[in-house]
């Protein structure tokens, strides 16, 4: 039979001496190679995978700036071809001529502005449009106004500082 349990040593049965054991620690050596190469590879392949997002950007051309004898061989342009626009926060004060105009009003939306540049674009040969945006006018509306510039076909325009006159034009009457 069985003997008791408490005459049964444990530890020489497992071969355990609390006498002679020793502790040996092992170095453990883990090869980075193929985590290293695995990652690379996830890298290169969410890289080509992905499709990167295109910046939205309106394209202006912009004329180089003239140098000084340049700047003295510029065509002027007639009063009677040139069509000021006046951005406000909330309106747009366009005139007609530069020496004593006579100011209206329109809104932002794009009817009564296309209307107005359609119109005038077929009365006038070579119109040229200044765009004058204030401080206070935001870049939703100087946007706006390209925009309608370029579907109207208006073929010359600028953007310009504005001048005393385009600041006093706070109240101008509606066409």
């Amino acid at each position: 039979m069985l003997p008791p349990i408490e005459d049964i040593e444990i530890d020489r049965i497992h071969g355990r001496d609390d006498k002679t054991r020793k502790s040996t620690r092992r170095d453990v050596d883990v090869d980075m190679n193929p985590m290293v190469d695995l990652a690379f590879l996830l890298l290169t392949f969410f890289m080509l995978a992905t499709t990167f997002s295109k910046p939205q950007a309106m394209e202006l051309l912009v004329p180089a700036k003239p140098d000084g004898q340049e700047a003295e061989t510029e065509t002027p342009v007639k009063e009677s071809k040139t069509l000021s626009l006046v951005l406000h926060e909330d309106k747009i004060v366009w005139y007609r001529g530069i020496t004593d105009p006579e100011t209206f009003e329109i809104e932002y939306e794009n009817g009564p502005l296309l209307a107005l540049l359609r119109s005038v674009n077929t009365e006038v040969d070579g119109l040229v449009v200044l765009v004058k945006p204030l401080p206070e006018s935001n870049a939703a509306g100087l946007v706006a106004v390209l925009d309608a510039l370029n579907v109207s076909g208006v073929q010359r325009y600028a953007l310009s500082e504005p001048s005393e006159l385009d600041l006093e034009t706070e109240n101008a009457p509606v066409p």
